[in-house]
């Protein structure tokens, strides 16, 4: 194994907020800069996941959209995971069901005012989308117009944590320009509102960004950017290190060496990489064989050695780069007797290498398994080959990369999607009365520090089902050019890029 020793965070890739802690923009003053507005300062950007659905901004590719600078919505997240202004200025709550958002002097990237009929109208098409964004999961949404600057937003249901589900990337704000195309789709190139303008998607292998200078939040100091979508984290991280890059994300820990220690900036995140079984069919409906199949799993060799010491030993759904979350854990609820494994089943088990680490993490759970009894198959694809048929219960047994705090910024959303019998992202295919219970009573709770209380009473039931192993949280490697200056280090990982990113 490599070295375990962990690079500081280097000066350069501090985060530095346009508005008050939030991570939205990227920060940087409004002028030009150190940039010219040439094409010898736009930025060569490599990222891991290539869009699996043309760049809409309903499912996965929104963080794509997000991470690149050219999507928003009203608020985004701050520091803090709280919600921030973006392009609301200002809310306010009227009415258990209403909020008001007061938006601010903002354009399309197609030159059209953001208005708030247009916001209205892009809310309302996210709701109708098939399938619907994430964080819209449950929640019956309308919005309207309610004043010159003021969009009214209404839920079925009192929605206690509205502005911040707002600030998903999947709920960006769009221009009525992107809805023409027939069919429920939506087109971001040229649409958007963020500092950088989409200009043309060459399929999932690259896309091609200008600056746009008329941005609410200041002129961008890079040109633009040249994307290119590079499943091969090895191969992100060899152009980078020939120049071919200047910022590579998610670069593998088995490459982190390879890279000048100047090049290298590391991360906690709200990503967790867990051991999911499928409690719905198969093997592991029986509660005693993952009960059985979890005691088998080390998980203190996974941060340690897989991941090189770049990751922390899994604790829960939730690591410690959700820093309220350690001081509320209590022990899992209702955990079933360890069963004995035997027969002829095979475990499908399954993931993805679009992150590296995670096949060597599998193989890792594979030896665990096997050397308790199972007997395991091992499933190795391209994430968006593998989507569907996990989230049809296909596989006994995934590994998965999730950042808990992606879709809605809220913690009890990503309980609610992956976790309970309705849950849009419930590849675990977990359906327990208790647990949809506990995750209920979370969602009805407004006060902060009550609903945090509440989500990680509904974490214990969950990893007391153990339809889910979390083996460890995450730090990202970014790799930047030596020349590079604001990149953007996000535990959340919605952005990469902003008015300050330049070389």
């Amino acid at each position: 194994m490599r070295s375990l020793r962990r690079p500081r965070l280097l000066a350069p890739f501090l985060l530095t907020p346009l508005i008050a802690g939030c991570f939205a923009s990227g920060g940087g003053d409004s002028g030009d800069g150190g940039g010219k507005g040439g094409d010898g300062d736009r930025l060569r950007v490599a990222l891991a996941f290539p869009p699996a659905e043309n760049l809409s901004p309903y499912g996965a590719d929104a963080t794509l959209l997000s991470r690149l600078g050219v999507t928003e919505g009203l608020t985004a997240l701050d520091a803090n995971g709280s919600a921030a202004p973006a392009l609301a200025e200002s809310w306010r709550r009227d009415g258990e069901k209403t909020w008001e958002f007061t938006l601010r002097d903002a354009t399309f990237q197609d030159g059209s005012d953001v208005t708030p009929d247009a916001v209205a109208d892009s809310l309302g098409q996210a709701v109708r989308a098939m399938p619907a964004p994430a964080a819209l999961a449950g929640v019956g949404l309308s919005a309207e117009a309610g004043g010159e600057r003021v969009v009214r937003v209404t839920t079925a249901e009192p929605d206690p944590v509205l502005p911040l589900r707002l600030s998903s990337p999947s709920l960006a704000i769009l221009s009525a320009k992107a809805y023409e195309e027939k069919g429920g789709k939506a087109d971001a190139v040229g649409t958007a509102t963020g500092p950088f303008r989409l200009t043309k998607v060459n399929g999932a292998t690259s896309a091609s960004l200008d600056r746009f200078d008329d941005y609410w939040g200041g002129r961008a100091q890079a040109s633009g950017i040249d994307a290119r979508f590079v499943a091969d984290g090895t191969a992100r991280a060899n152009a980078l290190r020939t120049g071919e890059l200047d910022i590579a994300e998610a670069v593998p820990v088995a490459q982190a060496a390879s890279l000048d220690e100047g090049t290298r900036g590391d991360t906690a995140t709200t990503r967790t990489t867990s051991l999911l079984f499928n409690a719905s069919s198969g093997t592991f409906k029986d509660a005693g064989l993952r009960a059985a199949a979890r005691g088998a799993v080390d998980t203190s060799v996974f941060a340690k050695d897989v991941y090189e010491g770049y990751g922390d030993p899994g604790a829960g759904i939730y690591g410690p780069a959700v820093t309220w979350a350690e001081g509320k854990r209590s022990a899992p609820v209702g955990r079933a007797g360890a069963g004995r494994p035997g027969g002829d089943d095979v475990i499908d088990l399954a993931t993805y290498d679009n992150r590296p680490e995670l096949p060597e993490a599998a193989q890792v759970v594979k030896q665990q398994l096997e050397k308790a009894g199972f007997t395991v198959k091992l499933t190795v694809r391209e994430y968006s080959r593998l989507e569907a048929d996990a989230l049809d219960g296909k596989f006994d047994a995934f590994v998965l990369a999730r950042n808990t705090l992606l879709d809605t910024g809220d913690p009890v959303a990503v309980l609610a999607s992956d976790y309970t019998c309705d849950g849009g992202f419930n590849i675990a295919q977990l359906c327990d009365k208790d647990v949809d219970r506990a995750v209920a009573d979370a969602e009805k709770i407004a006060d902060t520090a009550k609903r945090q209380d509440a989500a990680m009473a509904a974490e214990a039931r969950i990893l007391g089902s153990d339809a889910v192993v979390p083996l460890v949280h995450q730090r990202i490697i970014t790799g930047v050019a030596d020349s590079v200056q604001g990149v953007i280090l996000d535990p959340y990982e919605r952005t990469l890029v902003g008015t300050g990113t330049r070389r």
